[in-house]
């Protein structure tokens, strides 16, 4: 962590907390001794969630049941970042996606989006950065995609959204390096969670060597976070990939990108 100083009854703030990549990041934050303030929405979830990880790594574990794509929700969190115990870390993880292109979905639906996977991140990341920056100690780890790397699910703004969230780490990283305080983006491809799910997304459609464990995903980020990293992007095949979208002619990524069409439904890390 930065710094190198021990995670030994350090807090960790961790949105989207109660399932997939949130979910593994407590797992394994509490394993290493960290404290938690679980956040998300459903509140019988999260106090299951809770009872589970206090159980087995005997760690303080605080929870919050608010609606990051509202104002009152990110307000309650945003006091819990500057008033209380410290947050040494904060693992913004909480997302959405639609799925529906753009000439179909809706003006509700996209403005929830955007409130979600840019507006939130970008209140929770200043107020624990202006705190952290205060104490010379912290870090967050913004929760982003590969797919932000290029235009791989036309009609999608979901890319896009992440495109923001990566680019904002990257310069509010830089920013902050002089305070002690790391600011690192993580670019998982696809991972086994429940996203895919509750969005509705056919997960059949996408070979098997594209999947990714939460696990591993959660793993390399930590590591890679240790390291100093502005991006992590986890498992050597979705580096190679990204590498690609990056630098391969335009036209060429476009041949390999996939349209997005299908119900409107939702889903929520």
């Amino acid at each position: 962590m930065p710094n190198d100083q021990p995670t030994t009854g350090r807090r960790a703030l961790i949105t989207g907390a109660t399932a997939g990549i949130g979910a593994e990041f407590a797992r394994q934050l509490a394993a290493e001794g960290w404290h938690l303030v679980l956040v998300a929405r459903d509140a019988a979830r999260l106090a299951e969630t809770a009872a589970e990880l206090t159980s087995q790594h005997s760690r303080e574990v605080e929870t919050i049941s608010a609606d990051l794509s509202t104002d009152d929700g990110c307000a309650e969190v945003e006091r819990r970042l500057t008033t209380g115990s410290p947050v040494s870390l904060l693992v913004n993880n909480a997302g959405i996606s639609l799925n529906t292109p753009f000439l179909r979905s809706s003006p509700d639906d996209e403005a929830r989006l955007l409130r979600l996977n840019v507006h939130a991140v970008m209140r929770l990341t200043l107020a624990a950065v202006q705190s952290m920056t205060e104490r010379r100690s912290g870090a967050v780890i913004n929760v982003s995609s590969v797919s932000g790397f290029g235009p791989v699910m036309p009609g999608s703004t979901y890319p896009p959204s992440k495109a923001w969230v990566t680019s904002f780490s990257e310069s509010v990283g830089l920013s902050v390096r002089e305070f002690g305080v790391q600011v690192m983006a993580l670019c998982p491809g696809y991972t086994r969670t429940e996203f895919h799910d509750r969005a509705g997304i056919d997960r059949s459609k996408t070979p098997a060597w594209m999947w990714l464990r939460a696990e591993d995903v959660v793993a390399e980020a930590l590591r890679d976070l240790r390291k100093g990293k502005l991006v992590s992007v986890p498992v050597w095949k979705y580096k190679l990939l990204v590498a690609a979208m990056r630098h391969a002619p335009r036209r060429l990524v476009e041949a390999f990108s996939q349209d997005t069409r299908g119900q409107v439904s939702r889903a929520e890390r």
